[in-house]
């Protein structure tokens, strides 16, 4: 048996383990660090980053369409939602990037298939590892334990690693190895005793050691965890990320989502995106302030974006279908706030009636690898792309 297929037998959980190395916790702020937040569902990024001075957008929307009064200003071109005021605060701050026109080549309208490719990075060519994870591979091609952690119940595919083992728990205080993994010094690892799987048995030892070991410095992050931030009602995983960039754990790739298809609005958009657009931007502002209150903040950037836009005209319920393209957004101390892309234009629409993109979605994977985290993002992407000025 090799490692991958012991651990596919279940005699360890891959999600669950970071791998053992002599590297020591680093001191916060030591790194740069990248948090990746999935809006999953299709965020409607029309009426999120809404083109007040657009005539097209009011034509296709005469219901959904949110009027300027109704906005919190950017400048004379755009609002934001009302529910965003969160990310308003740090536009004002200068430290908010909205990169318009996202998407790739011959959408896909499924939230599996899309999602896949903005896992992987790589649209219609399909890869068994994570953009998220491969960039942990470039950034250090020797294991190191806690890079890359993802607050979740289950491993997204985003941070699938061929090198590093994710360090992946939702509930801080229940985060341990499975009480059904045997230690590998016990009876039931026996057949492993050959001299053939001396190798594996070693590795084995490696991942119950760092089971242990990432178990107590989550719990240990989490239980030191004091901040006076408002994080807002939802906050995702966001003070779990805090607490671990706080305690120093080291990692430099963190990854949340918030809720499984919560941007699906096809029936009575309005006040239910609203509302989640306040969930999300609250948690953003509230980890932001919680960091700079730690003195931790400068070193740390938070990237958002969901699987597909909506499109650009509203349905016969008050909400809108599964569209193109869509924003992203950026945000931190170290980002130059304003505009980047090119909004489509909405009044060139395809004969389904979505919009056509106008700034790949790697670019701006290619702008986080290259201007923050120094990483090749050729070497991630498997090609270049242009960066965005958005880090200076």
């Amino acid at each position: 048996m090799n490692r991958r297929q012991l651990l596919r037998t279940g005699l360890a959980t891959p999600f669950m383990f970071a791998p053992l190395s002599a590297a020591g916790n680093a001191k916060p702020g030591d790194q740069p660090i990248l948090v990746v937040v999935e809006m999953s569902g299709g965020n409607d990024g029309l009426n999120s980053v809404v083109p007040i001075s657009n005539d097209a957008y009011y034509q296709l929307r005469p219901k959904l369409g949110i009027n300027a009064g109704q906005t919190l200003p950017l400048d004379a071109d755009y609002g934001l939602n009302k529910g965003m005021l969160g990310l308003h605060r740090l536009w004002q701050d200068g430290q908010l990037a909205i990169v318009h026109g996202c998407g790739y080549d011959r959408p896909s309208f499924s939230h599996f298939t899309s999602m896949a490719y903005w896992h992987t990075g790589a649209p219609h060519r399909g890869s068994e590892l994570g953009w998220v994870g491969r960039t942990a591979d470039v950034l250090a091609p020797e294991r190191v334990p806690n890079l890359l952690i993802n607050v979740a119940s289950n491993q997204s595919l985003a941070v699938k690693s061929a090198r590093h083992t994710p360090v992946v728990f939702d509930e801080p205080e229940r985060f341990a190895r499975h009480q059904w993994m045997h230690a590998p010094t016990d009876p039931a690892l026996n057949p492993l005793k050959t001299e053939s799987a001396a190798g594996n048995r070693a590795f084995l030892q490696d991942v119950y050691r760092s089971a242990n070991t990432s178990a107590r410095d989550i719990q240990a992050a989490w239980q030191a965890q004091t901040t006076q931030a408002d994080y807002g009602i939802a906050p995702m995983g966001l003070p779990k990320v805090a607490a671990c960039i706080k305690a120093g754990l080291g990692a430099q790739l963190y990854y949340v989502a918030f809720a499984n298809n919560a941007f699906d609005t096809h029936v009575q958009q309005a006040a239910l995106h609203r509302r989640l657009l306040s969930y999300l931007c609250d948690g953003v502002y509230g980890f932001l302030a919680d960091l700079r209150s730690a003195g931790v903040s400068k070193n740390v950037v938070v990237l958002m974006f969901s699987e597909f836009g909506r499109r650009a005209g509203e349905n016969a319920n008050q909400g809108t279908d599964h569209g193109t393209a869509n924003v992203m957004f950026m945000a931190g101390d170290g980002v130059r706030g304003g505009h980047y892309g090119s909004a489509p234009d909405l009044t060139q629409l395809t004969e389904l009636g979505n919009v056509t993109h106008t700034t790949d979605f790697r670019q701006v994977y290619a702008t986080a690898l290259n201007g923050w985290l120094g990483v090749d993002a050729a070497a991630v992407l498997g090609q270049p792309f242009a960066n965005l000025p958005i880090f200076s």
